[in-house]
Parts: C-alpha cells; structure tokens; sequence
C-alpha cells in the first residue's frame, strides 16, 4: 500500500510540476508576445539568438556577460600557455637565438611538438599553426569584448556602471586563464612534454565553444548595420574624390571660411568643421550630388568616421605599452632561465614568472572596481570617477616605470655575473648560462607587477574608451583597436630589437643583442632606451590627451 500511495503522489507531482512549467511556459511567451506588440520591454535595436526582439528583464545584463568572461578564462588559458613558453620552445627545441625566439592553430602546434622535429618542413608547420592562432585569437579577443559590453544599458547610470565593472572583470578573467597557464600547463610542458602542453590548449579551446553557446538565450544581439570598414573607406574615398574633383574643376567650389559664417546659408557647415580634418571629410557630404552614386554618403556616416580618426592618436600612443610587454615576456624569460629558481624546496620553471602580475591583477582588478573607484565617485562627485584617459594614462606611465626597473635589475643580474667569473678560474659561468646564477629570480617579478598594473589600467581602459566613445555602429571595429594595438607593439618590439642590433652593430662592433648566450648580451642599455622611448611615448599621449573632448554623457 505505501508503494501504491507514493507512486501515485510522485505522478500527482510529476502532473502537477508538467503543467505548472507549461503554464509558466505560456505565461512567458504570451507576456513575450504582448511586450513584442506593445514595444514597452522590448530592447530598441536588439534581437536574441533567433531573431526575435530582444527583452529587457529576459535578455542582457551580468547574467549574459558572464558567459562571456567564462570563454576569456578558457581563451586566455589556451593563449598565454602558449605565449609563456613559446620563447624556450623556439630556443631550445626549434634552434633560434633568444633574440630570433622574441621575434617569433594550436592543433597543429600539438602534432608538430609530438614530432620533436626541427627539420625544415618542421619549421613550416610551426609556423603555420603560429598563425593559424594568430587568425583565432585575433577573431576571438576582437569580438568577445564588445559583445559582452553590448549586454548592458547605457542610457543608465546603473547599466554604465556595470559596464565598467564588466571591463575590469574582462581582465580578471584574462588573469584566470592565464594563472592556469603559468602553472599548471607550463608545468605539464616543462616535466611531461611540449604536447601536453599544447593539448590541454586546445581542449581548452574546444570546450569554450558550448559553453559560449550555452548563453545564447540570455544574450542580446545588436541588429547588423553594414560593415565599419565598408563605411570608413567609403566616406575617405568620397572625400579624396570629391577634393581631388575641386581640384582639377573649373568651376572651383570654395570652402566657407570664417567670415562667410555670417552668412546664414553656411552656417550649418561651419559649425562642425572648426578643424581641418572635420572639413575635409564634409566635402564627401557638400559634394555629394556631384559623386558617382556608389560613394553618396550620409551626414551620420561622416560624423561617425570623424569620431573614429579622433580616438587614433590615443591608440596610437599605445602601442608602446605593447611594445614593453613583449620585451619583458620573451627577455625576461630567457633572464630568470640564467637565475635561481628556486623557492625552498620548489624549483620553478622561468616560463611561470608571469604569475606574478597575474595575481596582482587579480587582486588589484576586484580592489579598484568595489573599492578605489567608489571612492573616487565620492572624491570627484562624477559618475565614472576616474576618466578613460586618466587610466589609460596611469597605465603609461607605469610603463616607464616597470622599464626602469627592468634596466636596474638586469644591472645588478650582469653583476652578478662578472663576479661569479671573476672567481671561476675557466670563466666557465660567463660564457655558458648552463649554470644557474647566485640570484634568485624574484628580482625579475618587480618588473613584472609594474607592468602588470600598467596592462590592467590600460587594456581596461582602452577597451571601455573605446568602446563609449566610438559610433554604436563601428563599437566593435573602435575596441579591436585595443588588441590591434598588442599586435602592433609585439611586431615594433621585434622592429626594435633588429634595428638595435643594426645599429650597435656598426664599424664591427658586437649588436647588443645577437648571440646564443644572455649573459653577452647588452639588455640593461636595451632596457633604458625602451624606457627612454616609453617617457617620450608618454608626453605624446598627454599632448592628445589633453586636448580630447569626450562625446556628451559618455564620460
């Protein structure tokens, strides 16, 4: 009887729960339907996965944001395991000098490490899967953070604030990935093999993807409106067209200048082409009928290219931060390989000091978004507390600073070095970095939490300016230029090591950085040039800086 009696309460509640989710079911899509007619909770250019309007209360905000800080965690791991060890890999098991190794699809990473080849072919196939990544990791890390932004309100101040919040976290997450990669999968490279290392990259890549497709009913999607760069070089070739046509014309078309401002007919046209780049790119507007028609563009249009050749000179101040980064995360590499090692018991491996900047920034990432930028708020009284530039500009300037340190730090390593050979009777500790120095290598993590406080200010600042201040159309085009600009300072770092060594190397002097052995090399003066440059970079940033004016209520 007790078994008749629970089975038929487990079917009651099994009826019970199956029509309790219909009509939970019903509910929602009938209430879905009456928002979708009356537009009131509707998301105004929004859509969700299948193409319906997206809702506010249904689609959006942290939930669906945090999908996308789940797959940064799961990318980053994949990318920077890579990146870590990647230096020793082409060093020692590719045969490159340490300075070629700076210079330098995971599944095809894998296969080739399993092989254990540098035969030619070998080489090839390195190579081929170094940018078979480069062509993921750029897709990836170009569109997952504006999409995630995309998630929040910007008409509010709470939607704004958790936007920022969401760019910090954007970082932390970046540092998750990477303190797995630092530890335990360099770990792996180090003791059981470069395949295994490579392995759990791409399974860490595959499994990214369902989770990034589990969020898919929470996200909002904003409604495609053509491509950035169609636009972008569509009012540029408008514009030279239309200057070149005024040019060659008989009929000259002059410009307003300032007095005919009086003039009511212009006043329109001079009120936003104050400067002379705001009035070439009108004439791609005021020439307009004159154009062949693939080239008409919209007064909208124009404007919003303005807006995005604004932001350039302070992306191109940037690309120096990039630069150092690169320098201290293949250099620095090869620097701890030549030091102690040691903690204690504990041996480890060089390719693991970015561990360092890593939990700094996961501490100081939480720290500055619950704790120093509330506090900022109430010192300033203004929404965002501190301004995109002064991050970015903080940023910066740690970078001079993590340089300095840098140069001091290899000082005292080659100290250490002539006094080691000074004792040795065949010198044998200079000419071969076999040997481990008398010198621990915590000295090497001080630049290392310097530049890590520099990436967090500025990658997150970067990214949320430029993402505020760029047109709602080219927002994903504006804040790939954040990872554009890493690109950018790894390839000048491996410009600047060549022409540094061309340049040392003149009247057969000895490069600077050439040769297979560290302790030769000249990086302490490498290191204050790159410090030199970043002060230099730095009073460029604050020239344009200052004079930017931000878009009204965006910061």
């Amino acid at each position: 009887m007790p078994t008749h009696t629970t089975i038929a309460i487990n079917h009651m509640l099994t009826f019970i729960l199956q029509n309790s989710c219909f009509l939970m079911i019903m509910s929602l899509e009938f209430q879905q339907q009456m928002d979708e007619t009356n537009g009131l909770s509707a998301w105004n250019g929004y859509v969700d996965w299948r193409n319906r309007p997206a809702l506010r209360g249904c689609h959006g905000g942290m939930l669906a944001a945090s999908f996308v800080l789940a797959v940064e965690v799961l990318e980053n791991l994949a990318f920077l395991a890579n990146a870590s060890n990647l230096v020793l890999y082409l060093s020692t098991k590719m045969g490159f000098s340490p300075s070629g190794a700076a210079n330098a699809g995971l599944l095809v990473l894998t296969v080739q490490a399993h092989e254990h080849s540098t035969e030619p072919w070998a080489r090839v196939v390195l190579f081929v899967g170094l940018y078979l990544v480069a062509l993921g990791v750029g897709g990836i890390k170009g569109s997952l953070p504006p999409h995630g932004a995309e998630q929040f309100d910007e008409t509010t101040p709470s939607g704004r604030r958790q936007r920022s919040f969401f760019f910090n976290y954007f970082i932390f997450s970046l540092s998750c990935g990477a303190l797995i990669a630092v530890t335990v999968v360099v770990w792996l490279e180090d003791n059981k093999g470069w395949s295994y290392g490579f392995g759990i990259s791409t399974a860490a890549i595959l499994i990214s993807v369902p989770v990034f497709l589990a969020g898919s009913r929470f996200y909002r999607l904003k409604v495609p409106s053509g491509s950035p760069i169609t636009t972008l070089f569509k009012v540029l070739t408008a514009a030279f067209y239309a200057k070149y046509r005024r040019r060659t014309s008989r009929n000259v078309f002059t410009c307003p200048t300032t007095n005919d401002c009086d003039d009511n007919a212009n006043k329109g046209n001079c009120d936003k082409d104050d400067e002379p780049l705001g009035s070439f790119l009108s004439e791609a507007v005021r020439k307009r009928e004159s154009l062949p028609r693939r080239l008409h563009c919209t007064e909208e249009q124009v404007e919003d290219v303005k807006i995005v050749i604004k932001i350039l000179p302070i992306f191109m101040s940037t690309i120096m931060l990039n630069c150092c980064l690169a320098q201290l995360s293949t250099f620095s590499v090869q620097q701890a390989s030549t030091m102690n090692t040691k903690l204690g018991s504990l041996t480890v491996p060089p390719a693991a000091l970015p561990v360092f900047p890593v939990v700094f920034t996961m501490i100081l990432a939480p720290t500055y978004n619950h704790l120093l930028l509330p506090l900022a708020r109430k010192t300033t009284k203004t929404e965002t507390g501190v301004t995109h530039l002064q991050r970015i500009g903080t940023g910066l300037f740690l970078s001079v600073v993590a340089m300095a340190v840098a140069a001091l730090v290899e000082t005292k390593r080659k100290l250490v070095v002539t006094e080691v050979a000074c004792c040795s009777s065949d010198n044998a500790l200079y000419s071969s970095s076999s040997s481990p120095l008398p010198i621990t290598f915590l000295w090497i993590a001080l630049q290392y939490v310097f530049l890590g406080s520099a990436d967090l200010f500025t990658l997150a600042g970067m990214m949320e300016f430029f993402f505020t201040e760029a047109p709602s159309t080219m927002r994903s085009l504006a804040t790939s230029l954040s990872w554009t600009s890493l690109a950018m300072g790894y390839y000048l770092s491996s410009v600047l090591v060549s022409a540094v060594n061309f340049a040392t190397g003149l009247n057969q002097h000895t490069p600077w950085l050439l040769g297979k052995n560290l302790n030769e090399y000249h990086l302490d003066r490498f290191y204050w040039l790159m410090c030199v440059l970043s002060g230099i970079n730095f009073l460029h940033y604050l020239f344009w800086a200052t004079r930017y004016a931000y878009r009204p209520n965006q910061g």
